[in-house]
């Protein structure tokens, strides 16, 4: 079946509804890149017919944007479920499995079942719906969108909490990626028990030779 989205954010959504595909969920993930802290990954489904205006990849947003936008989407979608892949699974899987396996349990969790899944950028197997990679889906899906909000804001506040119990990190600024300010902290004081040690830096902080 051929699907022609329409413009603007909700395209994809309308399109796929429309052929019965009905309801679209978005998935997407943060934290993948951070040498620190879990991998959160968020799954939405929107209501198109009441669309959540300012929907954009969570980069793209201020952090007062991020949480004004969490917030409503919490109040305003039709299902929204997440779930964290903690830094050892993380090591264990490395990270494009950690990726997919939130990402799956994510969806998995939504109290709605849904009929079709947008995942961003690459493809997710072992959905219990047929799903579609869309290239820039947080930018160009409003349900994707939403999950990159939601997995985010989540993550960050993940980190925030952290940051309370490992002070000399500085997870609350960085929030685990490899900044200049994380390097040094990893330089002076070693990896902590939230790092992923799938990160070179990691394990070099720790002089510990990769296998």
């Amino acid at each position: 079946m051929m699907i022609r989205p329409g413009r603007g954010p909700y395209g994809y959504e309308r399109a796929l509804v429309r052929a019965g595909l009905g309801p679209v969920a978005g998935a997407d993930e943060a934290g993948r890149g951070a040498s620190a802290g879990p991998l959160v990954a968020a799954a939405v489904i929107l209501n198109p017919n009441r669309p959540i205006k300012g929907l954009d990849d969570s980069k793209a947003l201020t952090p007062a944007a991020r949480e004004r936008l969490y917030e409503e989407i919490l109040r305003r979608a039709v299902s929204v479920a997440w779930a964290r892949v903690e830094p050892a699974e993380c090591d264990d899987l490395g990270m494009h499995q950690a990726d997919l396996h939130g990402l799956r349990r994510a969806v998995g969790r939504l109290d709605v079942q849904a009929g079709f899944v947008l995942t961003d950028g690459f493809p997710v197997d072992g959905l219990a719906a047929p799903e579609l990679a869309v290239w820039k889906g947080d930018k160009v899906s409003a349900c994707v969108s939403a999950a990159s909000i939601v997995a985010k804001v989540t993550r960050d506040r993940i980190m925030t909490e952290y940051d309370a119990t490992y002070p000399q990190y500085g997870f609350a600024i960085h929030k685990g990626y490899n900044t200049r300010l994380h390097q040094s902290a990893l330089a002076e004081h070693g990896p902590s028990p939230i790092h992923r040690w799938c990160f070179e830096n990691v394990r070099l902080s720790a002089r510990v030779e990769q296998l």
